[in-house]
């Protein structure tokens, strides 16, 4: 697949030190995208950049907490001076949390929304204003949101992951209404069950061990299946918004 609209354009990923938002940030890069990098693990982060140069894109690092407005917006001022105008902003930052609500455990509930969906919203706060402006330039502005076939189909213990996660994709959904008219695509996209860094973050054996069984049973997606369908979308022609994306493992149902 020839992705070379995708040449000459910035974008800002979050999430960018693992899983479906480093494989994206690699990919746009590869194809001439400025790509700046926003997660908190500043290492990993300067590695990755490194990396991307090494085979000659371009990369800027920038450790940002997702969960802090104050960290997005020192993250914004410092994309702004670098690259200018961002016309492609990726919200892949997400935490995945799963555990019986009769648990109780508010501190996963907590950061799940601060995560999920507040860390979007600080995201599209700092960088909306970049995409209307270029779209009102005539050129093509993308806002992709990662959400989660959680959105829309219940899993036991998963009730609050999916609760930020359907929030995402609803927010997705409005923001045509208010971002569309102006020329800004939206797009939503909703994996199955794909490999990433999520399921490590587990604090519960039982549903660890089930998630592995998963993977073993349906032959998962990996981060870089998301991120193909990622280049794709945002390298169709502008007046093309491929607004919604439900992407599974063939086996998933």
């Amino acid at each position: 697949m020839s992705y070379d609209t995708l040449t000459g354009r910035t974008a800002v990923v979050t999430g960018a030190a693992s899983g479906m938002g480093e494989a994206t940030a690699r990919l746009l890069a590869s194809h001439g995208v400025r790509v700046a990098l926003l997660a908190r693990r500043a290492e990993r982060l300067t590695e990755l950049a490194a990396e991307i140069e090494a085979d000659g894109g371009q990369a800027l690092a920038v450790a940002t907490d997702v969960t802090d407005a104050a960290s997005v917006d020192a993250a914004a001022d410092r994309v702004h001076t670098a690259y200018g105008e961002v016309d492609l902003v990726v919200n892949a930052a997400g935490v995945m949390l799963p555990n019986p609500v009769t648990e109780g455990r508010a501190d996963e509930w907590q950061r799940m929304l601060d995560t999920n969906v507040a860390g979007a919203l600080r995201v599209i706060r700092a960088f909306t204003p970049d995409l209307i402006a270029v779209a009102a330039a005539g050129r093509t502005a993308d806002l992709v949101n990662i959400s989660s076939i959680g959105a829309h189909v219940p899993f036991p213990n998963y009730a609050v992951y999916g609760a930020t996660k359907a929030a995402l994709t609803y927010l997705s959904q409005s923001l045509r209404t208010e971002l569309g008219p102006r020329d800004v695509r939206v797009t939503n996209i909703e994996p199955g069950l794909t490999d990433t860094e999520l399921g490590g973050h587990i604090d519960n054996a039982e549903l660890s061990g089930q998630l592995d069984g998963m993977f073993d049973a349906l032959l998962g997606l990996s981060a870089d299946d998301i991120a193909d369908l990622i280049a794709y979308t945002t390298s169709r022609a502008r007046h093309v918004n491929l607004r919604q994306a439900i992407v599974l493992p063939t086996r998933q149902a």
